[in-house]
């Protein structure tokens, strides 16, 4: 988005690399532009959307992060109430693990993000950003790590590669414990649901299932983000409910 001070960085810099692959840059805000991938494919051929962008948050760490998109709930920022967009957990495991590696000695932390926020689209997506200020949204080392990653990761994709596909569940919204596993090579992360989105239940499940564009196999549980021994207990429940 021209609005975005990151988008607009991280925009420059795939220009200066030269990245072989369809940009767009529009007027508003991403996370409200829903159905833009109907618009785009009036205009060209894709299976998948990067949104670059920037990220907030109110410790306004210096944050690279990766994140799928949706709605646990109620969509406050864009999408709509209850509803998640289409994951892929293999394209989401190759981003991160490329950013973690071009992020090394940068200053930035890298991390996973629970699955929020909009636009409601029904294109395989992700939202690739710069956080959490103004001086680090315009910092070119930022910008540069991103489009790298960007560019190297659609490079260097392999979607014959081997891995658990798992859907997260609980802890916070930078998911610490599901960082290190999704940098591993056991298990491809799709969506994230944190305890903050609880509660958990069979609809939450299903729409994981149905928003991941591989066969869903397991869950990986922050067990002691979790809450209760009740919230706990009905997690596994509902687990066992769908073979998992």
């Amino acid at each position: 988005s021209r609005k975005d001070h990151a988008g607009m960085n991280i925009t420059d810099n795939l220009k200066k690399i030269g990245a072989e692959f369809q940009i767009e840059v529009i007027n508003d805000e991403l996370i409200y532009e829903d159905l833009i991938d109907e618009e785009l494919k009036k205009r060209f051929d894709f299976d998948f959307i990067v949104f670059a962008s920037k990220h907030r948050s109110e410790k306004q760490v210096k944050t690279l992060s990766v994140h799928p998109i949706g709605n646990w709930n109620k969509a406050d920022f864009g999408g709509k109430d209850n509803t998640l967009c289409l994951s892929s957990a293999l394209i989401l495991k190759h981003f991160f693990k490329i950013l973690g590696k071009n992020s090394v000695n940068s200053g930035y932390e890298v991390s996973m993000e629970a699955t929020h926020h909009g636009p409601y689209i029904e294109t395989p997506s992700l939202f690739i950003e710069i956080g959490s200020t103004l001086n680090e949204w315009k910092d070119e080392i930022a910008g540069r790590i991103i489009a790298k990653t960007i560019v190297e990761s659609v490079n260097t994709f392999d979607k014959n590669k081997k891995y658990k596909v798992a859907l997260g569940i609980g802890g916070l919204h930078y998911c610490r414990n599901f960082n290190k596993i999704q940098l591993g090579n056991e298990f491809a992360i799709s969506h994230i649901i944190p305890q903050y989105a609880f509660p958990f239940d069979e609809r939450k499940i299903r729409e994981a299932f149905e928003k991941t564009t591989e066969k869903m196999t397991c869950g990986l549980i922050d067990w002691k983000g979790l809450g209760k021994a009740e919230q706990k207990n009905q997690v596994l429940e509902i687990l066992k409910k769908f073979n998992i």
